[in-house]
């Protein structure tokens, strides 16, 4: 390996994310493995041709000059650049001789590699005793929850006897007519929201006339960047007001590498936070390893959900944790998740036609449902119950909302806190929390 080239990564290390610099160390290494009358073309294309997706932080700043001499230096290597303004910061695809020389920048603070993302009811409903809260009639009325997914599809549970879907925004294709060619978000829609229109009532989420906002960040494989989900958080941050935005549900994540106070998306989703709106996201299904809980749910202050497996019955002496819900503790060794939710053979909301709908036919329960496994399942339920009770108390503030669900908890395993967190959400407490059982 050229020895002036590791000069170049150790010199700038603290520049370079350790996931972007992991990435580039590859680079080099493969062209030191050609054979020397190769290397100089390998290294040629490795330089240049090989494209990395970015996301480029930087230093606060008045000096405009300064930050439009930056841009322009970057349009010289890509001429797409996405402003992501609420971490001030560009997202866009370089090379590696061009992320070599804008290293060297002065306004430049941090460069990330723009992480992949990924997308992670009937019995599930009376386990975590949402039936309680309906009984006092709170069903989500006048909540909003920002599903952050891979769209939505035209379904009865959704749109039926009303449209409770009040906008799509495709970050994707850029279409604006609803739709979910995954399947995903749907049925994560129909899991928090769905009204079980088309089952007569059975396959019915926690906040059956809670409003939905559809945010497609996720393409059709279910995958997409973490620069794409830092926009769709800068979209809920401008509409937050008109659409009564109170919950955003990510059943997403990637596998963290750096601290929470260095993600990109967790300090995007930190402003959402403290802006009064609830993040609620997945543990990830990286279990039953310990130190696998995902990005974004690695921040402290967000809520995020692990798994268990209600094995299709009420009781809960037959529950078990789910083996592939993620564990504790996070690259900051902080304890995670907070708690459990069901999460296996989840029925809800079908997109038919879909991704997952063709890949998993033998799940399929009848025209319009479904049933999915993952800790993507526990999270649209926790975004439906944290609906119930933000409209049985309007004035609570994302940090009471996480005590109150994590002080409604009941530990029935035996396992580790950075296995199970506080326990299994119990709605029966939630409207007169008590201190967990320990």
């Amino acid at each position: 390996m050229d020895i002036r080239e590791l000069h170049w990564l150790r010199t700038h290390a603290a520049k370079l994310d350790p996931e972007l610099k992991s990435h580039l160390l590859t680079c080099y290494r493969k062209i030191a493995k050609a054979p020397c009358f190769l290397q100089r073309i390998y290294r040629f294309f490795q330089h240049r041709l090989r494209r990395f997706p970015v996301i480029i932080q930087l230093t606060p700043t008045r000096n405009y000059e300064a930050i439009k001499e930056l841009r322009t230096t970057l349009a010289k290597y890509n001429k797409t650049i996405n402003n992501l303004t609420i971490i001030n910061s560009l997202a866009t695809s370089l090379s590696l001789r061009a992320i070599k020389k804008i290293t060297t920048h002065s306004l430049i603070k941090k460069i990330y590699l723009d992480q992949e993302i990924r997308a992670l009811l009937h019995t599930a409903i009376p386990t975590t005793k949402a039936t309680t809260l309906w009984q006092h009639n709170f069903t989500g009325k006048g909540v909003t929850i920002a599903i952050m997914d891979t769209g939505i599809s035209s379904h009865p549970d959704l749109l039926l006897p009303q449209n409770r879907v009040l906008a799509f925004k495709d970050f994707v294709n850029k279409q604006t007519t609803s739709y979910d060619d995954n399947g995903h978000g749907t049925h994560c829609a129909g899991s928090a929201a769905g009204n079980g229109y088309a089952s007569a009532g059975k396959y019915k989420g926690p906040a059956h006339e809670a409003k939905i906002v559809s945010l497609k960040i996720l393409n059709k494989m279910g995958l997409g960047k973490s620069s794409t989900a830092i926009e769709a958080v800068e979209w809920i941050l401008a509409y937050k007001k008109k659409f009564n935005i109170k919950i955003i549900s990510l059943s997403l994540g990637y596998k963290a590498t750096v601290s929470y106070r260095e993600d990109p998306l967790c300090q995007a989703l930190e402003k959402a936070w403290q802006a009064g709106i609830v993040i609620c996201t997945a543990a990830g299904n990286d279990g039953p390893e310990n130190k696998t809980i995902n990005s974004p749910g690695i921040h402290p202050d967000f809520i995020t959900v692990g798994a268990f497996d209600d094995h299709n019955t009420i009781d809960p002496a037959d529950d078990t944790i789910a083996e592939f819900s993620s564990r504790g503790p996070t690259l900051d060794g902080l304890t995670k998740p907070d708690f459990l939710l069901p999460g296996h053979n989840i029925i809800s909301a079908r997109a038919k036609g879909s991704f997952l709908d063709k890949l998993n036919q033998n799940e399929v329960v009848d025209d319009w449902y479904l049933s999915l496994s993952g800790t993507s399942m526990a999270v649209p339920l926790c975004a439906g119950i944290i609906a119930q009770l933000l409209e049985a108390r309007p004035f609570l503030s994302p940090p009471e909302i996480k005590k109150q669900l994590r002080e409604s908890c009941q530990k029935i395993f035996s396992a580790e806190a950075n296995v199970q967190g506080n326990g299994c959400l119990d709605c029966n407490k939630l409207l007169n929390p008590q201190t967990s059982n320990t």
